[in-house]
């Protein structure tokens, strides 16, 4: 009988402590911590990590981009930077001084204002009714030498220009060809001015043309208008009583009977 009551008692204990140790489990929220073998892991704090790492991930992310960016800028720089690498100046040059040559070989009469000014008025001027006839043909001869020098010179340049031609081909189909693989806006630049040097020398060329032939033309006319003008003179010298021609008896068979 008492052993029954010693075991009823300690039921009722136990009944009396189970409320007791159950109370705290039932009270602890969702997002509490639980603990695994001394570990304490909190849902909320790891979620709240993971937000941070992702971010961060993200502002690294970024900065990959924006450095690549800056590199791809700096390489497209230095590619608008890049000098092209043919240059057609020389042959250019050379084109210009050959013509240039030809022009300061002028013969007799050559490209110079002062020069021409006592050219024209030794030889071109009017007829000096003093000067002896063997004056007036040396002048005359003279100036048929200047207008034939003249048209010589005038066909030099245009050869010169001619053969200017295929050298001027080669260097436009060079530099159009460098144009279309330039890589940057400075070989594209590089390559234009080139071009419009290639269309100056072609110009420098034009203008020499006209320039020889203007001259040889000039010369022409200027010799036809000596030409008239010393005609004058010789004709009012044969024409002057005593010193032109003299009428008188002529025989035309000197041993004949009559």
């Amino acid at each position: 009988m008492k052993l029954r009551r010693t075991r009823a008692a300690r039921l009722a204990a136990a009944l009396l402590i189970a409320p007791i140790a159950v109370a705290p489990m039932l009270a602890t929220p969702a997002f509490a911590q639980f603990g695994f073998g001394g570990i304490v892991f909190d849902p909320s704090n790891y979620a709240q990590n993971v937000l941070t790492a992702a971010r961060s991930l993200q502002q690294i992310t970024n900065q990959i981009t924006s450095l690549q960016n800056q590199a791809q800028s700096l390489i497209n720089q230095a590619r608008n930077l890049a000098s092209l690498p043919y240059s057609s100046l020389q042959q250019l040059q050379q084109s210009v001084q050959r013509t240039q040559q030809l022009l300061q070989q002028a013969q007799n009469i050559a490209y110079d204002v002062q020069q021409i000014d006592r050219a024209f008025q030794q030889k071109y001027s009017t007829a000096s009714m003093s000067a002896p006839d063997q004056q007036l043909v040396a002048d005359a001869r003279s100036r048929w030498q200047n207008t034939v020098g003249s048209l010589q010179d005038a066909m030099r340049v245009q050869a010169t220009v001619v053969g200017n031609i295929d050298t001027n081909r080669t260097q436009m189909s060079a530099l159009v060809g460098a144009s279309q693989s330039a890589t940057g806006a400075l070989q594209a630049t590089q390559a234009g001015n080139q071009l419009l040097a290639l269309q100056a020398q072609q110009l420098a060329d034009l203008t020499a043309v006209v320039a020889a032939n203007g001259r040889a033309q000039a010369l022409s006319d200027a010799e036809r208008a000596a030409a008239a003008e010393q005609g004058r003179e010789q004709r009012r010298r044969f024409l002057t009583p005593g010193t032109g021609y003299q009428p008188g008896n002529a025989r035309m068979f000197p041993n004949s009977g009559n």
